[in-house]
Formats: C-alpha cells, structure tokens, sequence
C-alpha cells in the first residue's frame, strides 16, 4: 500500500493541476482592466463541468445613470448572435424543413448577387460561411449606423449591386449582410421573425429568460436594467447613443445577460441540451455547425500553437494547445462582447462590456483561458494596454497630421472646390443618395438612407475634401475624392477613411458615388 501511495503521489506531482484562476485574483484583474482600457461596466461568467463558477459584473452599466452593473445587466451580444442564427438552421434542417445546402433562391427567388452564376449556386450554407464573395463588411452602411429607412427587403434587393471583392467560395471575408439574408430564409421557412423564432425556439427552452431577440423587444418589456453605450471622444469616455438596426438582428440583435449566457454556454458543451433534457440539434447537425468550412492562416508562431483557424456556421474556429477552440467577439458602437468554448475542457468564458474596446475582452478572456490551460501567467491587461497605447498614439499622430494639411490647404483659398463645381446629389445603386450641399459657412454631407452619418467638409487638397461626421464617437471620418471633369464640375466621388482605426462596417471604400444631372 505506502509503495502503491508513493507511486500516485509521484504520478500526481507529474501531472498538473490545472484550475480556475483564484476569483479574488480575478476580480482584482477584472478591475484592472475597467482602468486600463476605460472601459465603464464589465460583466464576466464561467462555466466549467457543468457548473457555474463565476458570474459576477462589476463597474457601472451607465456614466450617466450610474447604475451598477451587474450579472443580470442586458448587454447587446451583437455579433454573438451568429451563433443563435446557425443553431435556428440547423433545427430547421434537422425538421426537415431545409438543408444547408439548398440554394438561397428556392426560398427567396427575388435574391441575386451581382453576379449570375454566384446568384444561383449560392447556399444557405454559404450566407453564414462568410465566403459568398463579399467583402469585410461590404454593403454594412445599409443598416449601420442605425435610423436607415432601408427593410430586410430593400437590403436583399440591393445585394446584387455588390460588386464581389474574391471569387466565389475562396476567401473567407467577414460580411453581415448574408446573415440578414440567412434570417429572412428562417422567417420564410418558419413563419417568424428572426427574433421571434430565436426567443420562442431557443431562449426559452435554454432558459435564457432575461434575454430577448433584439434591443426593441427589451425595451419594450420595460427592462431597467440595461447598459448605455460608451465610446471615446477626443480622449474622453462618453455616453453615446445604442446603435443596432433592427433589419440586422440576424446579424447581430440578441440582447442578453451574463447569467443567461453561462446557460448557453451550458447548453452548447452538453451537446446542444436543455436543462430538461431536449435535444434541440443533432450531432449530426452540430459537426456541421463546428465543422470547419472554410480556413484563414494562422501565424506558424502563435501564443497558443493554434494550427489552423476558419470559420464554421456562424462560429469561428481554431485549435489551442490542442483542443479546439469554439468562439465569437461581437460589436456595436459603444459594446463589444466575447464568448469562447473550449468543449474538451467543458469550459465556457463570457465577457460583455459597455464599451467598444477589444482589448479589454480580450484581456480577461486569455487570463482565464491561460489558467485552465496550465499555461505560464502572463499579464495581458499590461500587454494589450501597452499594445493600444503605441497604436493609438500611431492613429491620433496620423489624424493630426491630415487635419494640419487640412487646415493648411483652407489658406489657399484659390485652390479650394467652389460650390459649382461640387454642390449636389450623387448616388449609388445599393447606397442611395449621398447631398453636398453649401451654407454659406463651408460645405455639409448627409446620406438620406443613413441619416445620422452627416457632416461638415473641410477643404483637404484641389480635388478631396474629409467628411468630418457631427457625430464624433464613430471616429470615421472620410477622404471624399471628387472626380472632376475638364470643366472641373464633378461628375462623382469615392470615399475612404482617413484612419485604419475606422470600424469596417463604416464601408465607404464600396461606394460609387455618380453625380445625378
């Protein structure tokens, strides 16, 4: 027996016990990085073999009302989302009532890309790959910023004015506007909205009651306890207001909770399980929704020794330190959000903020990940915040530098555009219609289907001018190029961020702008 009791004592030295990380030395990291990286409210769950382990928020869900945040605070999971609109198709497909690979036309004709082969060969699988060929959030201005006038059928209508940025099915290009598509197929097929299918057929049944399918149906159910949005202006965090369009909710429109979350992460590594016992995808369902469709390279030298990265059906995919790895981010102006499974492990890493840094959720969401993985202890709060500080020195030195040039050039008055030559309406066919007008002081830009993204026009050189948007937490503001003719009368304008900082979604480059006569 002492010689069998030395032997295990021996084989459990050798092995290490890998845990989670103290919650103490969590909380302290948690509050680390609401200073570090500004951020207001902070909301992290655990689920590990089953259990919740942690489940706490901390910070404040509103500077301006000063409520606390907590577990049970409503945070936008934006693209999270993706995940819920995956696992609504293949219900579906396990009912009987589709198949991933059945071409989107044979349940929505009108749609078309603007290519004609693309147009009939595209799947329902391919809208939630992101491989369709669109671009990184190319046609995202049809409903972002929010306050369009365009519907779900508009946006499908206006897909096939897209011009594709890769062949067919070769790259995978991160793209919203399939998933609206992918959401008009269930409501065509089910006979609900998007958010009604998601509430009725998965929150509930998870157990997700705190949850709802888009930000107007928690508002209308009164609920209090809900976060503002946050962005930085000008070095300073602020309120700023929620921004989703309700067309996007396919995309991007789940409202939820810290608590709920951890049920869902439950949900998921106990093979798609409720509590109850209902299955409610099949295995053979789920190797489809975690099945790699399509890859990205990873770096041959990775902090984790990930060796192949891609995207599944509404999931992204990678391995680390040999298991895979099940995962999502999401973000809206003002929140982003992160979800991570690691189902060998049985583990689950939630975290939702109220404020738009990736950093911060990346930050918390490795610490704990390196914990249950026996890695050595790294301190990314310190590493990520010494990485933004260089990076957003590097983007405020280069938007420094434009406005000087600006401001340089509006001496010249010579050289400047007059209002001939560029006051008018120019449109594009999946946009609409972009005005330039002048009011005595200088020259003003509003886009009439994106109303809130308006501003003024500061002379840049002879033949660009920037779009400085009013509204400064979108930090998008644009070169506009103006192509002249002989005449020097513009016959139309293309638009391009002055800095990389600029969201993607923000996809002006896509625009091609001609001057209505």
């Amino acid at each position: 027996m002492k010689i069998k009791s030395t032997i295990l004592f021996i084989l459990l030295s050798l092995t290490p016990l890998f845990g989670q990380i103290e919650e103490k030395k969590l909380d302290v990291l948690i509050q680390n990085t609401l200073k570090t990286f500004d951020v207001p409210g902070i909301s992290v769950g655990i689920i590990k073999d089953g259990k919740v382990v942690y489940s706490k928020g901390f910070g404040l869900s509103s500077l301006t009302t000063k409520q606390k945040m907590t577990d049970e605070t409503l945070v936008g999971i934006a693209s999270n989302s993706k995940g819920f609109t995956g696992t609504a198709l293949a219900m579906l497909v396990d009912e009987g009532k589709l198949k991933f690979d059945d071409k989107v036309s044979q349940y929505i004709p009108e749609f078309k890309m603007n290519d004609a082969y693309v147009s009939q060969e595209v799947t329902i699988k391919d809208l939630i790959t992101h491989r369709a060929g669109l671009g990184l959030g190319q046609g995202d201005l049809m409903f972002f910023p929010e306050g369009g006038p365009l519907t779900v059928n508009d946006i499908i209508h206006n897909v096939r004015y897209l011009k594709p940025e890769n062949p067919f099915r070769t790259t995978l290009d991160y793209n919203n506007i399939m998933f609206i598509v992918a959401g008009e197929v269930i409501h065509r097929v089910s006979g609900l909205s998007w958010a009604e299918f998601i509430e009725q057929r998965i929150l509930k049944p998870v157990g997700m009651t705190s949850s709802y399918g888009s930000y107007s149906r928690a508002k209308a159910a009164n609920v209090f306890n809900i976060i503002d949005a946050h962005a930085p202006v000008d070095g300073k965090v602020i309120q700023v207001p929620h921004d989703w369009n309700e067309t996007a909710n396919a995309a991007g429109g789940i409202m939820s909770t810290v608590k709920d979350m951890n049920l869902w992460a439950q949900f998921l590594i106990n093979g798609f399980t409720t509590k109850d016992g209902k299955k409610l995808v099949s295995d053979k369902q789920i190797q489809q929704l975690w099945n790699l469709q399509i890859s990205t390279p990873v770096p041959l030298k990775n902090t984790y020794n990930s060796n192949f990265g891609g995207y599944g059906l509404g999931w992204f995919l990678t391995d680390v330190k040999g298991h895979k790895q099940v995962y999502h981010t999401g973000g809206l102006i003002g929140t982003v959000t992160q979800f991570t499974l690691i189902p060998e492990l049985n583990l689950g890493i939630v975290v939702l903020t109220n404020q738009q840094s990736g950093a911060a959720f990346s930050a918390i969401t490795n610490s704990i990940k390196d914990s249950y993985l026996g890695m050595p202890e790294k301190d990314w709060v310190k590493a990520y915040g010494d990485r933004m500080l260089t990076i957003n020195a590097e983007y405020a030195k280069g938007k420094k530098e434009v406005f000087e040039k600006s401001e340089n050039f509006r001496k010249d008055k010579n050289s400047q555009l007059k209002t001939e030559q560029i006051a008018g309406t120019y449109t594009d066919p999946w946009f609409g219609d972009v005005v330039i007008s002048a009011d005595g002081k200088g020259f003003r830009i509003f886009c009439k289907n994106s109303p809130r993204l308006k501003g003024e026009l500061l002379p840049y050189s002879p033949n660009v001018m920037i779009a400085k948007w009013d509204d400064r937490s979108y930090d998008a503001d644009a070169f506009v190029n103006f192509d002249l003719d002989e005449n020097g009368k513009a016959q139309g304008m293309k638009l391009k961020p002055i800095s990389e900082i600029t969201d993607f979604s923000f996809d002006f480059e896509d625009l091609d702008l001609k001057k209505k006569k």
